[in-house]
C-alpha cells in the first residue's frame, strides 16, 4: 500500500441542512497497489463525501460518509473515475491531482441551469469543469446558463468569457454571466432597462410647498428653489421612496397621497431609460432639518412665488409638473392613489389607480 498525502479542499453536502460546504480537513489518501491500482478515499468531516459522482453507500457512526474509487497514476500523482458519468460535485486538489467534474447548478422555470459559485477554485480547474458542464448541458437540451459569481471570485471571470459567457449585470458583491447554449434566438431576459426616480409635492394648509436648493449637481449654484428629488432604492415601492427621499432632505415627515404623473425617458443614465414619478405627499411636521450632506437649503415657499421663477415657467417637463400640481390644488385633479395588492408570487406590492373616478357610480346611458 502505497500513503500520499495530499491537502484537499471539497466541495461536500450535508444531509442534515441539505446544503453544500467546503471541506478541507482530509489530508491522507491510502492508495492500494494492485493490478488496476485503486484508490480508497476516506475522510472524516461529518459529511457526505462525494468525489465526482460516485459517492460512498456505507455508514460510519458520527454520520461520515465514505469510499469512493479512483483511478491512480504514480508516475504522474493524477487521479480519474473509476466509473466515469455525470458529476455534481466540485473537486480541487493540490500536488497537480485534479480530477474534472460537472459544477453543481440548479434548474430554473424556462430550461436553463444557474450556478452559484461560492466556494473559491482554481481557475484552469473552472474552466474545465464548465466545459464539461456545457458539453452535458448541450446533451441535456438546457437553454440559458447563469453563473453567479461574488466579488471575491473574480478570477473566474477570465474563463467562463472564453467558455462564450457574457456579463448580465453586476452588483455590488457579485457579477452575473450568462450563455445561450442552443443555435437559436437568445431569449433571456435583458437586464433591468429602467432607473426610477420621483419629485416630492408637499404643501402645508398656508399653500406654501416645501423646496430645497441641491449644492451638488446640475442645480448648484443656480439659485433655483425645487421640488425634493431622488432615487428609488432596490426593492423599494414608490411611495415608500419618495417618503424617505423627503425626509433625507428635509426633515419633514410626510403621508404618500397620489402618483400625479410619470415621465418615461431613454439612455438617461448609462444608456438605461428613466423613470420619473411626480408624487403628491401630506406634511406630518413642519420644522425643517436639511441635509448637510446634499442640500443647500431648504424652506417652506409660498406657491405663488414658487412658480414664479424663471425655470418653472420653461416649457417642458418643469411646466409640466407645475401645471399638474396646480391642478391637483384648485381644479380636482385625480392622480393614482397606492392600493395594496398581492402579486403572482404571493409577494405584497401595490396598484396605482384612480380610485375617485373608480368609485364613481356608473353614469346612466343615453
Amino acid at each position: 500500500m502505497i500513503t500520499a498525502p495530499i491537502r484537499a479542499s471539497l466541495l461536500c453536502f450535508n444531509p442534515y441542512n441539505k446544503r453544500f460546504s467546503s471541506v478541507s480537513s482530509i489530508q491522507r489518501f491510502s492508495f492500494f497497489s494492485r493490478a488496476n491500482s485503486t484508490a480508497l478515499a476516506t475522510g472524516s468531516a461529518g459529511l457526505k463525501l462525494c468525489f465526482g459522482d460516485l459517492c460512498s453507500n456505507s455508514q460510519i457512526s458520527g454520520g461520515v460518509k465514505v469510499g469512493a474509487e479512483f483511478q491512480f497514476d504514480r508516475r504522474s500523482m493524477s487521479i480519474s473515475s473509476s466509473n466515469p458519468s455525470p458529476v455534481t460535485d466540485q473537486l480541487l486538489m493540490e500536488n497537480g491531482v485534479q480530477p474534472t467534474g460537472l459544477l453543481i447548478a440548479v434548474n430554473d422555470e424556462y430550461g436553463g441551469v444557474i450556478i452559484e459559485m461560492e466556494e473559491p477554485m482554481d481557475s484552469e480547474v473552472f474552466r474545465s469543469s464548465l466545459s464539461a458542464s456545457l458539453s452535458q448541458w448541450r446533451k441535456e437540451g438546457k437553454r440559458g446558463v447563469w453563473i453567479k459569481l461574488p466579488i471575491e471570485h473574480a478570477n473566474l471571470v477570465e474563463p467562463a468569457v472564453k467558455e462564450g459567457f457574457w456579463y448580465h449585470h453586476a452588483e455590488p458583491k457579485y457579477l452575473m454571466l450568462v450563455h445561450w447554449l442552443p443555435e437559436t434566438e437568445n431569449t433571456l431576459p435583458a437586464n433591468a432597462s429602467h432607473r426610477v426616480g420621483i419629485c416630492a409635492f408637499v404643501m402645508n394648509d398656508e399653500r406654501e410647498v416645501l423646496v430645497v436648493q441641491e449644492n451638488a449637481g446640475k442645480f448648484k449654484g443656480t439659485g433655483v428653489w425645487k421640488f425634493p428629488t431622488g432615487v428609488i432604492e432596490q426593492g423599494e415601492d414608490v411611495s415608500l421612496g419618495a417618503v424617505r427621499e423627503v425626509k433625507e432632505e428635509t426633515g419633514i415627515d410626510t403621508e404618500f397621497v397620489e402618483v400625479l404623473a410619470f415621465r418615461q425617458s431613454h439612455k438617461s443614465f448609462y444608456e438605461k431609460s428613466d423613470l420619473f414619478f411626480v408624487c403628491m405627499l401630506r406634511p406630518l411636521s413642519f420644522d425643517i432639518q436639511k441635509q448637510e450632506s446634499e442640500i443647500e437649503d431648504a424652506k417652506w415657499m409660498p406657491v405663488d412665488e414658487f412658480t414664479a421663477q424663471p425655470f418653472w415657467q420653461r416649457e417642458g417637463l418643469p411646466k409640466h409638473i407645475v401645471d399638474v400640481c396646480l391642478a391637483k390644488m384648485d381644479k380636482g385633479y385625480a392622480g393614482f392613489a397606492p392600493t395594496p395588492t398581492i402579486t403572482s408570487s404571493n409577494q405584497s406590492s401595490y396598484m396605482y389607480m384612480n380610485c375617485q373616478c373608480l368609485n364613481q357610480p356608473s353614469s346612466s346611458r343615453i
